[in-house]
């Protein structure tokens, strides 16, 4: 199991992506789950190469991954066009 981390926080963001979309009214689900894996990998970026908070052994920059994912996701639906 030594990629299980990279698996969690893939399903979490999926599952934030698709809550994400379900809160909203159903408008995209490739568009939520594109702005969630963006803000994971953000998220990640932050926790592993710019703060030095976790490495890729510990489970610590998948809640990195995880709160970048929900600010990208609640910044897309605050200023997303609504026509």
């Amino acid at each position: 199991m030594q990629h299980a981390d990279i698996v969690i926080a893939t399903v979490a963001v999926l599952a934030l992506a698709w809550v994400a979309d379900l809160m909203t009214g159903r408008r995209g689900l490739f568009g939520a789950s594109l702005v969630s894996a963006t803000g994971a990998v953000c998220g990640w970026f932050l926790a592993v190469r710019v703060f030095g908070a976790s490495t890729m052994d510990e489970l610590g920059w998948t809640v990195w991954s995880g709160a970048g994912s929900i600010l990208s996701l609640f910044t897309f639906y605050l200023f997303r066009n609504t026509r």
